[in-house]
């Protein structure tokens, strides 16, 4: 049987995909993904360089072929040492429908030692990443705790309210 173009593409980006910390060097691909994204709120390139020198333990950078795929950043809650908090994930749209978020969530929870929780804030607009972290919690059979953080009087400026997932305990991914 004749593998199908959808096969081939599948194995192709699959052996292409690379996890890594981030670098300086990766900071205005993360600020272009960041923007291209149209959900994120953005910040300055400088926050994403900033961010991928002193937070590259606790983030990620995708690539597929060798070009920046997409990021996920976060760090360890300093009041609570075994949550990572995720600020933002997000896949180039060329890239997107490979499972890049799923991956990248996936590693740098097990690059985390002793993480027993993940949290995250997230619009009640934001389909994509509501999906992402109910599937991770479903993957490892964690509770999901669901509650608004940052209301838009708070946030200002039209923001909608950030809504806290907090995950956990969380298990390995089987």
């Amino acid at each position: 049987m004749q593998p199908s173009d959808e096969d081939h593409n599948e194995a192709r980006t699959s052996q292409d995909v690379g996890l890594k910390e981030p670098t300086v060097d990766d900071g205005s691909a993360m600020w272009r993904i960041a923007r291209d994204s149209q959900t994120l709120d953005l910040n300055s390139s400088y926050a994403y360089v900033l961010w991928a020198r002193d937070f590259a333990a606790t983030s990620v950078i995708a690539t597929v072929g060798g070009q920046p795929a997409g990021f996920l950043t976060g760090y360890v809650r300093p009041d609570e040492p075994t949550t990572l908090m995720v600020w933002q994930v997000a896949v180039d749209a060329a890239f997107r429908g490979r499972r890049l978020a799923a991956r990248m969530l996936d590693h740098v929870v097990a690059s985390v030692p002793r993480c027993t929780h993940v949290e995250t804030t997230i619009t009640a607009d934001n389909a994509a990443s509501i999906a992402l972290f109910t599937s991770f919690a479903q993957a490892r059979g964690a509770s999901v705790e669901r509650t608004p953080l940052f209301t838009e009087d708070i946030l200002g400026g039209g923001h909608d309210t950030e809504h806290l997932f907090r995950i956990g305990p969380v298990a390995t991914a089987a």
